[in-house]
């Protein structure tokens, strides 16, 4: 039991090292490139194989190997993760290089067996037979990666039906439902080819489905705390799976550029106006509240006058950075005319907006300085659906009114209901 336990633990270490190590390649792909994450997963391949058909320790649930539960697994958490940021059309070209790559591994290793090899190495015979059996086992874990990765993403996307708000439900029940699927196509081809006992298909399963727990939470977390948001829930037909997704993605990103500021790359007003009676209708129906904060950058005319307008830019990017930065899962961030921003938040109080407020005040008053090295601060409204009424209009005018109060009773402050 003490060694089980001891693997378990070095199986976790191994898993939050692979999900670290792989995420942050896909996180600097902007710039390193893609290519740089999708050669780490190619290479990897081997690895996973070799450890899947040979390489087994003792859990306290049964018999493993990490190349199945950890690293496999890893991948196709990592294939999903790399469909929602970026698109269908860069998710083909991993596996369709994993299987082109497999079928030649298998044809040179045919070749290679026509040769009359001789001993240099003493002790070393080269072993083509086991290299041939690896290409085949590659080959048929690539095939299954590919079902994997088609399945996975639709799952991700139909539960998205379910799961609107949540990521972390989509990716665990896509994970496990998926890796299960895998865990049976995978073991019938190694109790073909090596007579795997059916202990390691449970264990393994057992293993995968942990597995799909861990690195759920662990995109979730990335996700939540990256600021990356979900693809939205298509409803078209699919066709050709790949192409149709990219097709609706790539038009769905057109449409989440456009109504954006140009400056600051939050959106616009024209956004609010188009988004605001939408959220507020659902919350309305929902039962919740609604929050709207006005925030509007303190003697903002005076650094465009002493300092320019270059820099008066600057101070909006970062503070749009801050407010950015500011947001939950859901929350929309608007430039509303010059140095003016609103944030619409569903599902938040009037006494949790204020909390929020003053903790984006006390952000931007923290970070944000003038040439002159005196600080930026900002004074913020904050109305509520539940205080000021459920309409939009009801909602800035007295967001509006209590910014204003907050100009007038100093600055740098913020003014709720009273």
């Amino acid at each position: 039991m003490a060694i089980g336990m001891q693997n378990l633990i070095l199986l976790l270490v191994e898993a939050i090292f692979y999900f670290a190590f792989m995420v942050g390649l896909l996180h600097l792909r902007h710039r390193i490139g893609i290519g740089v994450f999708i050669a780490a997963l190619g290479v990897m391949h081997f690895l996973e194989t070799y450890l899947a058909a040979v390489f087994y320790v003792e859990l306290p649930f049964g018999v493993i190997s990490p190349g199945s539960s950890v690293l496999f697994s890893g991948k196709l958490v990592m294939i999903l993760l790399l469909y929602v940021k970026e698109d269908a059309a860069i998710v083909r070209a991993p596996i369709y290089g994993l299987l082109a790559g497999n079928f030649l591994t298998v044809g040179l290793s045919l070749i290679l067996r026509s040769h009359e090899t001789i001993g240099v190495v003493p002790g070393r015979i080269a072993d083509l037979a086991f290299i041939d059996e690896m290409g085949w086992l590659m080959l048929w874990g690539t095939t299954l990666l590919y079902l994997d990765a088609l399945a996975i993403i639709l799952l991700y996307e139909r539960l998205g039906r379910v799961f609107r708000t949540s990521v972390l439900p989509r990716f665990l029940v896509a994970s496990a439902a998926v890796l299960t699927f895998d865990q049976i196509g995978f073991y019938a081809a190694l109790h073909h080819l090596n007579g795997a006992p059916i202990a390691v298909f449970w264990g393994g399963w057992l293993a995968k489905m942990l597995a799909a727990l861990i690195y759920s939470l662990l995109t979730a977390f990335y996700l939540r705390f990256a600021r990356i948001s979900a693809i939205p829930v298509s409803s078209r037909p699919l066709g050709d799976v790949f192409n149709d997704l990219t097709f609706r993605e790539r038009y769905e990103d057109l449409l989440d550029r456009s109504g954006r500021d140009a400056l600051t790359g939050v959106y616009d007003r024209s956004r609010l106006e188009f988004e605001g009676p939408k959220l507020l209708q659902g919350s309305a129906v929902a039962g919740t509240a609604a929050s709207l904060m006005i925030i509007d950058a303190d003697h903002f005319k005076a650094v465009n006058d002493l300092f320019g307008h270059l820099v008066g830019d600057e101070v909006l990017k970062r503070t749009a950075g801050i407010l950015r930065d500011s947001l939950r899962a859901g929350d929309r961030v608007y430039r509303f005319g010059g140095e003016e921003f609103v944030i619409l938040s569903d599902g938040l109080s009037h006494e949790a907006a204020l909390q929020r407020a003053e903790q984006i005040r006390i952000s931007v008053e923290n970070a944000i300085t003038r040439p002159d090295a005196t600080c930026v601060t900002v004074s913020i409204g904050v109305a509520t659906s539940t205080v000021d009424g459920n309409t939009l209009n009801a909602l800035l005018s007295a967001a509006d009114e209590r910014l204003y109060r907050a100009k007038k009773d100093g600055r740098n402050r913020v003014v709720g209901a009273e």
